[in-house]
């Protein structure tokens, strides 16, 4: 009972008090040791737990010897105090005087410097101690602890890629996804090792040649609970792309290294000591080969997406004068390669004038898909009064990898027209080419051209009527 007491009475002067001050230490070794001694770098946060760090620097002629890490809990007067620590030891490998240099590692997203120290290291020394370590039973009781033995615990654990589909058609998506699996049976302590390095490294490897990458950027590694096997695990999913192949043949899935922080546990833990060490191990997946078929023959074998979408149109039937200006929303939407989409085709007549769409895009990825919506809006005006069905001027030709053929999406909107006819003066208006351009530009005085024209010949006559009569003459004097 009294435990009881004493323990909601530590709980609730902890919750009052967890708002204090949060305040990191980084304490440094001693600046000699024996060549069979460790030096230690500890790190301490008052009042916060260790959610994150960045890796320990490097000593030159030291190896790095594994963590450790500890906490503790103080009332003094009511007021109540805790700190955790992690240590980073270091062996040296050989005698003589080294530079730790200045450093920064980077706490809970916070970097701290140390401005480090020279060590000596001398011949080794009878009985080997653990540098700089807190213990506080120690030196609380003036008594000192056994070194703790560390065990390794067998995991129930594996990393594996996964794909949506073992074949598909040029053009049509593919997901891909990596996650860490852990059973809810799972003793392993585990934690995350660097994984914003892991994926830049996952990036370099994954993105096929001959495709679009969708990437979901995954930001935040959330547990999910999934089953299979008849077990139930904990799925840590770290990257997930959709990929949308160029041409057929394969697309190659490599196989992946994920590294774990696993510690080990102590085999006989304490209260105070500190009872895991960090250690590593990696996991890998499989390989994975995925074929890509070409589409069926069609003369828009080339051009036409891929994907199951359907048609939105911002009108069903609407109102309009002749001349008068509207707007018409051609929206693809659906699952798919969104960027590929290309604008519908159209035809131009007389009847119906329409100018260069403006394009908007959405795209979304989620729950395994890359779903969105393309947009092509245009400026139309209708030229003769009636009634036009936008059908017969507007449609996209897609293929449909769900049922393996082609499709057509075609406007179900009407538009009604009244008012006069503005046909002519459309016609009008364009460049008809030819004789009819020089119309408006060339001066119609068919006179003065003509004039000058029979001047030119009657010129030109003269000229040759009198090279004949100057021949004539010639030949007249040589005969005489």
């Amino acid at each position: 009972m009294l435990k009881t007491i004493v323990g909601t009475v530590l709980v609730l002067f902890w919750v009052l008090n967890f708002a204090q001050a949060q305040e990191v230490t980084i304490e440094l070794g001693p600046s000699e040791i024996g060549l069979n001694e460790t030096f230690s770098i500890k790190v301490t946060i008052s009042n916060d737990k260790i959610k994150s760090y960045d890796e320990f620097p490097d000593i030159p002629s030291f190896q790095k010897q594994g963590l450790s890490q500890s906490s503790s809990m103080n009332v003094i007067n009511g007021q109540v105090s805790s700190t955790n620590s992690i240590i980073q030891y270091y062996k040296p490998t050989k005698k003589g005087e080294f530079t730790l240099g200045r450093f920064s590692i980077k706490i809970n997203g916070v970097d701290y410097t140390s401005p480090g120290k020279t060590i000596t290291v001398g011949d080794p020394r009878g009985a080997q101690r653990q540098s700089n370590v807190f213990d506080p039973f120690n030196d609380l009781f003036g008594a000192t602890p056994e070194e703790p033995e560390f065990i390794e615990i067998e995991d129930d654990a594996f990393f594996a890629s996964t794909v949506d589909k073992e074949e598909i058609f040029v053009g049509e998506g593919l997901n891909v996804s990596l996650a860490f699996y852990m059973s809810e049976t799972n003793q392993a302590p585990f934690q995350f090792y660097e994984p914003g390095r892991q994926l830049d490294e996952i990036l370099k490897k994954m993105k096929p040649s001959n495709a679009w990458e969708e990437n979901f950027n995954i930001t935040n590694i959330q547990p999910e609970r999934v089953s299979f096997n008849g077990k139930n695990w904990i799925k840590y999913k770290v990257y997930e792309a959709t990929f949308f192949p160029f041409s057929e043949g394969e697309i190659t899935i490599p196989a992946i290294s994920w590294e774990m922080i696993k510690y080990k546990v102590a085999k006989n833990p304490t209260f105070f000591g500190a009872n895991r060490l960090e250690d590593f191990k990696k996991f890998y997946s499989s390989a994975k080969k995925i074929k890509v078929r070409p589409l069926p023959p069609h003369p828009l074998r080339n051009e036409v997406s891929v994907g199951v979408f359907q048609l939105r149109e911002n009108i069903q039937e609407f109102e309009a004068q002749t001349g008068e200006g509207f707007t018409y929303n051609f929206g693809i939407s659906g699952e798919g390669n969104i960027n590929s989409i290309n604008p519908p085709k159209t035809k131009q007549i007389h009847l119906l004038n329409t100018y260069d769409p403006n394009v908007r895009q959405q795209i979304n990825r989620g729950n395994g898909r890359v779903t969105g919506i393309k947009e092509f809006n245009y400026y139309m005006t209708i030229n003769e009064p009636g009634q036009v069905k936008l059908a017969d001027y507007f449609d996209w030709i897609y293929f449909n990898p769900v049922t393996a053929k082609y499709d057509t999406l075609r406007p179900k909107a009407i538009i009604n027209v009244s008012g006069d006819s503005k046909v002519n003066q459309a016609i009008s208006n364009q460049r008809l080419g030819g004789i009819y351009d020089l119309i408006d530009v060339e001066n119609n005085k068919l006179s003065n051209k003509r004039y000058k024209y029979y001047f030119s010949v009657l010129m030109n006559l003269l000229l040759v009527g009198s090279v004949i009569l100057l021949a004539v003459l010639i030949m007249r004097k040589g005969n005489g």
